[in-house]
């Protein structure tokens, strides 16, 4: 009997398949947070749940013992918002950022973003940044270097 691939996993879809369901203006935000996140992580973007697209890996285990494997950093473009995955409780973590960053929702590890132009981009670059490197902290992998 073949196992069940979990709903999480990284595949070989093609980035560009994802990105290609953002349409119109929601395509080149797409590409524009794919930019950013390559530079914050210095990783390759690999799909993941046929929809996310993800920077890194780490390994987590749940409380029945059983491990599960997902990004360190992802986003999922969509028609009318994009989907920022964060750490759990940033909006706790970094209110001032959340404070100067524009229009937004958020919940407890999501972050939903309607128009590119309408954020603060400099300061969506520092709440990736500190996201990022909590996720390696809390993955056990240590701070990155970008160059």
């Amino acid at each position: 009997m073949a196992t069940k691939q979990p709903a999480m996993s990284p595949s070989e879809m093609p980035v560009s398949e994802v990105l290609d369901r953002a349409p119109g203006t929601r395509r080149a935000e797409a590409e524009e947070l794919l930019s950013l996140y390559q530079e914050i992580t210095a990783e390759t973007p690999v799909v993941w749940a046929g929809k996310i697209i993800g920077f890194g890996e780490y390994e987590y285990f749940h409380a029945n013992g059983r491990s599960a494997r997902a990004p360190l950093m992802a986003f999922a473009p969509g028609s009318a918002k994009h989907t920022l995955y964060l750490q759990s409780d940033f909006a706790e973590k970094w209110p001032e950022l959340l404070a100067a960053l524009g229009p937004h929702r958020a919940s407890k590890a999501c972050l939903y973003l309607g128009r590119l132009s309408k954020i603060d981009l400099g300061v969506l670059r520092e709440l990736l940044e500190a996201s990022h490197t909590l996720a390696r902290t809390e993955a056990g992998q240590g701070p990155v270097s970008n160059g």
